[in-house]
């Protein structure tokens, strides 16, 4: 007589909902004990300047112990309380974020500043913030006027005060600007999806509003991807403690919603077209990825991954296509000056002459160094195209961007919020701790410091991948390396 299969019962009782209250409970207060944290640093720490960095320091790594241990508690709660905690948790932390002014980049003043000109009919690309043709439009609160010096100095009788401050020069009269708006004297930089982007948010507010409409919609777009990944990790009947990698990240509140970056957009639109893709649903994956990168080029990298079937080929064209239509209109208005101040930043940067790559300049500099960023990133490409599951592309997607991130080595945080979604959607989480090592970097711009802080990000990164990568899945990666085809057992 055959054996009947084993019966698994799930372990009831008070005991067991008394551990699952405690939990509960526990990681309600680590959300509550982070947004306390969150919020002070945003209203007590200033603006981010040289002098007054180790107290960002300080308050980031406590942010990013308590977020810790917060999903350490949370991955013991029921799943049903884990989502609903996740949401909530999003929400609290989300608005304790906005409590005060973007305090480590002035950029969204830039957003808000070509919002504005839109809104106007003019082209964010054909007039600098300085352009005279533009003092009509000024708002207050972003040109502000100078102060008069107390003792006359060198670069006149006025200056402009405040921390986030730029100086800045109306182009006929050459009088002083006093403006937040970061090189004021450049034409924009983004991309035509991110500027469409900042017209809609600054459409539903009166030009008096400061910070906090992008602010808003930055929490709200990343209560977007939260509620979005929890789908997916339903779908896929994983935990939904993994959002909780996103909603509650310190790095995530910080760029998305008080500094307000638009990769964030960048960062949904790209995770909403690589799910699509990966569901079957080639058109509108690449509606979404076209628009990502649209948004912020970046985005791009997460196109190799997706490419082991032909729907990834479709969703590539369509992105492209998306892409240079989104483009037309401000070609059509504004010419090639549609590329804005973007070749000056790169020079600025240091990625035209190699200088800015952390880690290849340890070997090699110049223009020798963007040959081998440019190799890295490639062979990372290749190696993400090969080995992704069409389904669940998410591994491979994580490998393409983290690697291209330690090719290229960014300044800024912001940038990872591309990488993220794809770490929960993964389960790789050991990735976070690049997201770690570019956030300290930001507050303590030293390259020597920054190279130990991605050495130890890439030791747990491959530490944790050797312990966790059964050795079934090396053989199936080295297959599909070698193009064997692998059969379903």
């Amino acid at each position: 007589m055959p054996s009947q299969p084993a019966v698994v019962r799930r372990a009831t009782g008070p005991g067991l909902r008394d551990r699952s209250r405690t939990w509960t409970i526990v990681a309600a207060v680590g959300v509550l004990v982070l947004a306390a944290v969150v919020a002070f640093g945003v209203t007590h720490l200033g603006y981010l300047r040289s002098g007054h960095r180790h107290a960002f320091v300080t308050w980031t790594l406590i942010a990013w112990v308590v977020f810790v241990l917060a999903v350490l508690a949370l991955r013991f709660v029921p799943r049903r309380q884990a989502t609903w905690l996740v949401v909530a948790g999003a929400v609290v932390l989300g608005l304790a974020a906005m409590v005060g002014q973007p305090n480590t980049s002035s950029d969204s003043a830039r957003y808000a500043w070509d919002g504005i000109v839109q809104l106007h009919g003019i082209s964010p690309y054909a007039h600098t913030p300085g352009a005279h043709a533009l003092a009509g439009i000024r708002p207050d609160w972003l040109f502000g006027s100078p102060t008069a010096h107390v003792v006359p100095q060198f670069d006149g009788p006025t200056y402009c005060p405040g921390d986030r401050i730029q100086t800045g020069r109306d182009t006929l009269t050459n009088h002083r600007l006093c403006t937040p708006i970061n090189r004021p004297d450049v034409p924009t930089i983004y991309p035509p999806m991110a500027e469409l982007w900042f017209a809609l948010v600054r459409s539903v507010v009166p030009v008096t509003a400061t910070y906090w409409p992008m602010q808003l919609a930055g929490l709200v777009v990343s209560l977007g991807v939260t509620l979005g990944l929890l789908a997916v990790l339903r779908r896929s009947g994983r935990s939904p403690w993994w959002a909780a990698l996103w909603a509650w990240c310190p790095l995530v509140l910080s760029e998305a919603v008080t500094n307000s970056h638009v990769d964030v957009i960048g960062a949904a639109l790209a995770t909403a077209g690589a799910v699509l893709v990966a569901y079957g649903r080639p058109i509108w994956g690449g509606i979404a990825l076209g628009a990502a990168t649209s948004s912020k080029l970046i985005p791009a990298i997460a196109f190799p991954a997706l490419l082991g079937r032909a729907r990834g080929w479709l969703a590539a064209l369509v992105g492209v296509v998306v892409f240079a239509v989104l483009y037309v209109p401000y070609v059509v208005s504004t010419g090639p000056e549609v590329l804005g101040y973007l070749p000056g930043y790169l020079t600025e940067e240091g990625y035209e002459d190699g200088s800015r790559y952390a880690l290849v300049s340890l070997v090699t500099s110049g223009t020798a160094a963007t040959v081998v960023v440019g190799v890295v990133v490639l062979v990372a490409a290749v190696l993400a195209w090969r080995l992704a599951d069409p389904a669940r592309p998410w591994s491979a997607q994580v490998l393409m961007i983290g690697v291209t991130f330690l090719a290229v080595t960014p300044r800024y945080p912001w940038y990872a919020l591309l990488m993220i979604p794809f770490v929960v959607l993964s389960g790789r989480w050991e990735w976070m701790a690049l997201g770690l090592a570019i956030t300290v970097r930001q507050m303590w711009p030293n390259t020597d410091a920054y190279r130990w802080w991605l050495l130890g990000a890439i030791i747990v990164i491959v530490v944790v991948t050797l312990v966790r990568t059964p050795r079934s899945e090396w053989r199936r990666w080295a297959n599909l390396l070698v193009g064997r085809r692998i059969l379903a057992p």
